[in-house]
């Protein structure tokens, strides 16, 4: 990681109302290391492991990350856990981790594709995530399938049009 600066923070209980989640604040100090508000997307390094992920407005000032739990449990940390932790900017903040489901879909439907392609890497992200997040391989399947086709269609990837 370019530009990497280590901190210590505890794992907390916080996020969005709507959505109860892991946080970890990040210092004053190392949010102006990073550039200060103009930092969006991070790389950070807990435990050995690389998680990408976004900086967050905390209310009154200063940014926090969101860790959800099962990247808690794949990095093997819990809420209450003092965190040796490694930031940096993220190199690529567009880039999307894709399901092999929703790859392989996208692979055989180039204008879903190019559609999927003009989406921000949120929308892209948000997509990625409706599919990764299915337990089964039946649903990922068809999560990626009908996700391809109204995407190839030119509907909203989310909406019932």
């Amino acid at each position: 990681m370019a530009l990497s600066v280590s901190f210590r923070a505890k794992l907390e209980p916080g996020g969005p109302s709507f959505m109860p989640t892991q946080t970890i604040v990040v210092p004053a100090d190392v949010l102006a290391a990073l550039g200060g508000k103009s930092a969006k997307r991070v790389v950070v390094g807990i435990n050995g492991h690389s998680l990408r992920l976004g900086l967050l407005p905390l209310e009154g000032g200063g940014r926090y990350l969101m860790v959800n739990k099962d990247a808690c449990r794949a990095v093997g940390i819990a809420l209450g856990q003092w965190l040796d932790v490694t930031i940096a900017p993220d190199p690529a903040p567009d880039h999307v981790d894709l399901p092999d489901e929703l790859a392989e879909a996208l692979a055989a439907w180039p204008e879903a594709e190019a559609a999927f392609q003009r989406y921000s890497g949120a929308h892209r992200r948000a997509m990625a995530r409706l599919v990764a997040e299915a337990k089964q391989a039946e649903t990922r399947a068809r999560r990626a399938v009908t996700l391809t086709e109204r995407l190839a269609r030119g509907l909203h990837p989310f909406r019932g049009d």
